[in-house]
């Protein structure tokens, strides 16, 4: 059933809908994942790396929303309910417990970094047949290679 119908021919819209909703999954699971660590790190350096995942997490909703109603306005439903994201992200399980500050930015530079490769991937797959999702997943590419960056220099 078609609520809202696509201008784009069938096989755009397959590649533009696989890319906003797989982009979906990760932005859910990032900001899962960071208020995980938030709720957890522990060590010298917790407070400005407690500060600094709720950065993340803020980042990665509102991406998630922008990339969910994107989707909508496609006439593609966006999926962000738990058993999906669990099974499609690209997110690697965080560890249960306490985590160390340094694991902590360890952990983030490696979800970071899974979440803008696959980013940067969209980025490709989404040029020719919408631009406007391609500009979409650029801007949220910056904002996230920006947070890689600062949890990169947290460890360095």
């Amino acid at each position: 059933m078609y609520v809202v119908k696509s201008p784009f021919a069938d096989a755009d819209l397959k590649t533009v809908a696989e890319a906003l909703q797989s982009a979906l999954v990760d932005l859910v699971d990032l900001s899962l994942v960071a208020k995980q660590i938030h709720w957890n790190v522990v060590g010298p350096r917790f407070r400005s790396i407690h500060l600094q995942l709720d950065e993340v997490v803020a980042s990665a909703r509102t991406h998630s929303d922008t990339v969910a109603e994107r989707a909508s306005a496609l006439g593609v439903p966006p999926d962000g309910r738990a058993a999906t994201v669990a099974s499609g992200s690209g997110v690697k399980t965080t560890p249960a417990g306490w985590i160390k500050d340094t694991d902590a930015v360890g952990t983030m530079v490696d979800a970071l970094g899974a979440v803008i490769t696959r980013m940067r991937e969209r980025v490709a797959a989404t040029g020719d047949p919408d631009p406007v999702s391609q500009d979409i997943f650029i801007g949220i590419t910056a904002d996230l290679e920006k947070h890689h960056w600062m949890f990169q220099a947290e460890n360095a």
